[in-house]
């Protein structure tokens, strides 16, 4: 009986920081307007859709690949979600936080397995309150939330196989892994790194259970969730590889001291939210929720990292305290950390953002919260409570880092790409009738796409002035554009500018051509700074 109570006491205890991971997203989930990245997805659901291959099935056809690493499986999962609750904030947002919240659970159950409930609620907790995990799920323009997910869940069900040799439990971990490697190929980091290192660290486990049988269901079930990115790369002969995988070594400090700001919390900071010299109307705190996040902001002095880092260091310190299977997993989880980073490292446009280096995570939690637990066991009747302050303190060293950037959002605003002036600016478009809707800048159209719901009839306006030279074709597409008084341009303003320099190309070709730009509308953010000018061409 005392056993059945302390297992439902742990899991009560896993499911408070489920609760408390749902509950702490849910503070964000309004917060900021939708960037653009987080928004492509859409361009597999609505018009006009943006696909890089459709398989031909139908009419239409079915979308199989958004871009050549990144599939469709986002926008399978939304369009039904979006059918049914409409393509608002929360509709948008709240199952991805959802997918975080079971993703922290399945942590919980894999830990368990691996080193025990000690480290399963240890990591849990830890990973709950991690900063970046929770923002990144949140707002998902990686996308890394069902990537999580998904490694997550395959790897607990390949260990349930090798502990009670179940084939069904083979083939669903290897389905989902597959299916991680569709929904954005960049997996085969992780994926990699992870078959490595189980190679290296339990070769002699790895033999004992592989059988000719085994290997067929593992590469049958792996092939079938990878199926759909699997038939692209032969309908465009391995175009994801030829996209990909070009090498660039020049900035591996650059890309080191990112990983290490993603571990303590800090590298969001400035880019999702506007900094206060930025800022020349902040917000005051309004309501309870605000009031009390500002003087925890305050009490605390504007904590901008938590202590994760620190405690990651100190785990390797510890980690010969371990033995046995505590020690290979520790062993495991920093080789296939090591492997990962590295290739992410040297690839070319990979490894220097946020939401590429969250892809290790829920590893660093894995080696802190084994080599913790060892630890403590070291201590013996002293050790539980030892590391029930340890994990408090690091608990909420990560809140408090959550908090601040909860603060920084409140009280300056989203920056250029996270601004909320999106929502004004397709509330604005609902009220005037155009023809085509020219988005002369990035960060713009995948927004919209989303929020209008496919209705608006959105074009790309920016090419003709990105590339070095244009043809004929692109030439008839700019004196189409601005010669018919029903379209309408839409654009930053110098300030919020992606492209710089790319609008007052378009208007000054458009003066040579016998036109002048009218000015129909500044659609402000929040905070009253003027984001986005939408303006039409009428004749000189």
């Amino acid at each position: 009986m005392n056993s059945i109570s302390k297992i439902l006491n742990f899991r009560l205890s896993a499911l408070a920081a489920c609760l408390l991971f749902f509950l702490t997203g849910c503070a964000f989930v309004s917060l900021l307007g939708i960037q653009n990245d987080e928004s492509l997805f859409a361009g597999g659901i609505f018009k006009p859709y943006a696909v890089a291959y459709k398989y031909p099935w139908g009419r239409a056809g079915l979308p199989v690949m958004l871009m050549s690493y990144l599939g469709t499986l986002k926008s399978w999962i939304y369009r039904p979600i979006f059918q049914e609750f409409g393509t608002g904030i929360w509709a948008m947002r709240l199952p991805m936080l959802l997918a975080g919240v079971a993703s922290v659970w399945l942590f919980y159950l894999l830990l368990r397995r691996v080193a025990g409930f000690r480290a399963a609620l240890f990591g849990c907790f830890l990973l709950a309150t991690d900063s970046l995990y929770l923002l990144t799920t949140c707002f998902d323009w990686g996308p890394v939330a069902l990537q999580h997910l998904l490694i997550v869940s395959g790897m607990l069900l390949l260990l349930g196989f090798y502990q009670h040799r179940r084939h069904l439990w083979l083939a669903w971990g290897c389905f989902l892994l597959g299916l991680a490697m569709w929904d954005k190929a960049l997996a085969i980091w992780m994926l990699s790194g992870m078959g490595l290192a189980l190679i290296l660290v339990f070769p002699k486990q790895i033999v004992r259970v592989t059988t000719l049988r085994r290997v067929a269901i593992s590469v049958l079930a792996f092939t079938i969730g990878a199926l759909p990115l699997i038939v692209y790369n032969i309908a465009k002969p391995l175009a994801t590889f030829h996209g990909n995988t070009s090498w660039d070594t020049s900035d591996l400090a650059g890309k080191g001291r990112l990983l290490s700001t993603t571990a303590d919390g800090s590298a969001l900071f400035g880019w999702l939210n506007m900094e206060g010299w930025q800022t020349h109307n902040p917000h005051l705190p309004h309501g309870p929720l605000d009031t009390a996040s500002a003087r925890i902001s305050a009490f605390a002095r504007h904590p901008r990292r938590s202590l994760s880092l620190y405690a990651f260091a100190l785990a390797l310190l510890l980690a010969p305290l371990a033995r046995g299977h505590a020690l290979r997993a520790i062993l495991f989880a920093l080789v296939a950390m090591a492997i990962a980073w590295t290739q992410m490292a040297i690839t070319a446009n990979a490894g220097g953002s946020v939401h590429h280096a969250i892809l290790l995570w829920p590893l660093p939690q894995m080696v802190i919260a084994i080599s913790f637990a060892a630890a403590s066991r070291r201590l013996r009747r002293a050790g539980i409570p030892a590391l029930a302050v340890l994990l408090a303190v690091l608990m909420v060293s990560g809140l408090l880092v959550t908090n601040e950037y909860r603060c920084e959002i409140v009280r300056n605003g989203g920056s250029r790409g996270w601004t909320d002036a999106i929502f004004r600016l397709a509330g604005y478009l609902k009220t005037v009738s155009p023809g085509s809707v020219f988005c002369e800048d990035w960060g713009i159209m995948d927004s919209l796409r989303l929020l209008s719901r496919g209705k608006l009839p959105l074009v790309v306006g920016t090419d003709p002035f990105i590339r070095p030279a244009r043809n004929d074709a692109e030439r008839e597409f700019l004196a189409n554009a601005i010669s018919e008084p029903d379209h309408i341009f839409i654009n930053h303003t110098k300030d919020f500018e992606f492209f710089e320099g790319v609008n007052d190309q378009f208007v000054k070709y458009a003066a040579n051509a016998g036109y002048r730009r009218e000015v129909m509308a500044v659609i402000p953010d929040s905070h009253g700074r003027p984001v986005y000018e939408v303006y039409r061409f009428v004749s000189q």
